[in-house]
């Protein structure tokens, strides 16, 4: 099975080998077994439903929420010599009857659906086709817990009941454990196989920027895209007046932007969306209405100007960064004014509760002292006991103190009352108050009650903070916000890990500054990336290529990346094949692209290498 897998792989995709957890799927999804995957945006989820719907008998039905998410994976696999359609309002009616037509002839391998065209073709195309699977992507988008909720993905429920058989498959690159589980309970998921991939992104850099005045932000914003001469991004802002001063003042400094935001004209957004994924301009200054439906690889780079509503969005977004793997740039701006502004409109929402309680904890992190990596591995609940190096806290590290007494304090407070508290009772069972709710339920019987009450309240709240984004605890928002210990909390808990802490920056009393503090003096190694460009020779070489790959994107009026994505482009120009065998073997390359792309490359190699 592995050998056969591993055929497919790299006849239709190019690749030697999976990526993690990508084989297992697989399998998983090829013995018609439910699968919930869980895989950073850049993971190769698609993969994981493409080749078992090539391998099995019939069609796949994919379920999308955008027609441009759609329009790029179709694009993607045709150039990949795949059989795949979107059925979807953008075709005319003749279009779509003819990939009826194709469909129920079994011509069709992987068919692009929105959830809203998918209910109203169930008792009729899909029920004349042969279905191989049902793979259901952003699959977050079904779950009230999560970050990008719509109703039409809550009546999905509907394809256990009308194909009990067929196996249905879940994905989506922002999770965390609540949304999990009502992804599963929405899908009525039998006996699910549940595959959760490492969401850490180590090529991406992580910097956030506090409190900037205004010019000092511009001026900041224009360095950082000199600094990526070349090289495409996105800045998004919170409002549609944002990103459109924003573009005219880049416009103005000579930079090549555009606007994307929901109050354009369908032309004006499809035109900006479509010369920025053929690379005919650098920089999008959009609202959070852009992006979910790119699957650009070679974004380079990633700028917040406001604060985002939750930390899902913001690693989704910043996700869009450094597909390909090579190294990616983020940096976020924030200030008070964005928390004002974020907090009413996440007080008129219709989930205000989770909403506010989301929005504090990207209040946090932004304004955190330790790794923001940590921050958000654990935040999906993927312990990290290492710090990355490659954010701005780890470059500038921050005094700290060996805190593991405070925290065994707090957590054993917590493991005492059943895991039934909330933040704000910890603080006053570690007190000591006497409060009507400590009494009331006997915490003031606890071993632990009074354990910290040398410790300020403004402290404890900063040092729990810190715990909480160290991952030794984690909220339950579905159960009245309790505190639940996780296993690294249970290390510390029980003598088996150390826990260090920042130094509280304002601590009330002098005694409560820790005696023993350090600062980290040895050298940061930061995560260090080889350019793919050593000489002025590989440089012009690349540039070459780079120039027929657009001329060819031109031709068959797709973008440039899907005939080839930029990290192909670093290999062949560190390789230089000068066969079509040769060329067929860098990895990215299928037999169909071999065959269809290869002479033309290695004559320009050839005559390259010759001058």
């Amino acid at each position: 099975m592995k050998e056969q897998l591993l055929d497919v792989l790299k006849l239709y995709f190019g690749y030697n080998s999976f990526r993690p957890l990508q084989e297992a799927v697989i399998t998983s999804i090829l013995q018609k077994k439910d699968t919930l995957a869980l895989m950073p945006t850049g993971g190769g989820k698609s993969i994981c439903y493409q080749i078992p719907a090539l391998m099995m008998e019939g069609t796949a039905v994919i379920v999308s929420p955008l027609i441009s998410l759609m329009k790029d994976q179709v694009e993607s696999l045709q150039a990949n010599g795949i059989a795949a359609q979107a059925l979807n309002s953008s075709n005319d009616e003749t279009t779509n009857a003819s990939l009826r037509f194709q469909c129920q002839q079994g011509k069709i391998k992987l068919l692009y659906i929105s959830p809203e065209r998918l209910l109203s073709e169930i008792p009729f195309l899909l029920q004349d086709i042969k279905i191989s699977l049902f793979a259901i992507d952003e699959a977050h988008c079904i779950s009230q817990w999560g970050h990008d909720f719509r109703p039409e993905y809550t009546q999905l429920n509907v394809l256990r009941e009308r194909f009990p058989d067929i196996p249905i498959i879940a994905l989506t690159a922002t999770a965390d454990k609540i949304t999990q589980q009502d992804i599963l309970k929405q899908l009525h998921m039998r006996n699910p196989q549940i595959f959760i991939s490492s969401f850490d992104r180590p090529n991406l850099s992580l910097t956030v920027k506090r409190g900037l005045r205004q010019e000092k932000k511009l001026r900041t914003i224009l360095q950082f895209i000199h600094r990526h001469d070349k090289e495409c991004g996105i800045i998004y802002c919170m409002s549609r007046s944002i990103s459109e001063k924003l573009t005219n003042i880049l416009q103005n400094h000579g930079i090549n932007a555009a606007a994307y935001h929901a109050g354009l004209r369908n032309k004006e957004r499809e035109k900006a969306q479509e010369d920025f994924v053929k690379d005919r301009i650098q920089v999008m200054c959009a609202t959070v209405a852009f992006g979910m439906g790119i699957d650009k690889p070679n974004v380079r780079w990633i700028i917040h100007y406001n604060l985002p509503k939750s930390i899902e969005s913001f690693y989704q977004e910043i996700g869009r960064a450094g597909r390909d793997g090579l190294p990616g740039e983020t940096l976020l701006f924030y200030s008070f004014s964005d928390i004002i502004l974020l907090t009413k409109l996440a007080s008129q929402s219709n989930q205000q509760k989770l909403n506010m309680e989301k929005l504090h904890r990207m209040q946090q992190y932004a304004e955190a002292d330790i790794c923001r990596r940590r921050i958000l591995m654990n935040y999906f609940g993927e312990a990290m006991e290492e710090d990355c190096h490659n954010c701005d806290v780890c470059k500038n590290p921050p005094k700290r103190f060996d805190g593991t007494i405070i925290v065994q304090k707090a957590l054993s407070a917590i493991a005492r009352t059943n895991e039934q508290t909330d933040i704000q009772t910890l603080i006053e069972i570690l007190r000591g108050s006497a409060g009507e709710n400590i009494i009331k339920n006997g915490y003031d019987k606890l071993k632990t009650y009074g354990a910290g009450r040398e410790i300020p309240t403004s402290d404890w709240k900063d040092y729990l903070l810190q715990m909480r984004n160290l991952g030794y605890f984690e909220i339950a928002y579905n159960e009245n916000n309790r505190l639940k210990l996780t296993d690294s909390g249970r290390k510390v808990l029980f003598g088996q890990a150390q826990a260090v802490l920042v130094v509280t920056k304002h601590p009330s009393k002098k005694e409560n500054i820790p005696p023993k503090t350090y600062s980290k003096t040895t050298d940061i190694q930061t995560n260090s990336f080889i350019s793919p460009l050593s000489t002025k020779e590989d440089v012009t070489l690349f540039e070459r290529l780079r120039l027929l790959r657009k001329e060819l994107a031109e031709r068959q009026k797709i973008p440039p990346y899907i005939i080839l994505s930029d990290k192909c482009l670093h290999q062949i120009t560190a390789i230089k094949p000068k066969t079509i065998e040769a060329f067929g073997q860098i990895s990215g390359i299928g037999e169909y692209k071999k065959e269809k792309y290869g002479k033309e490359f290695i004559d320009i190699i050839r005559k390259f290498t010759t001058n």
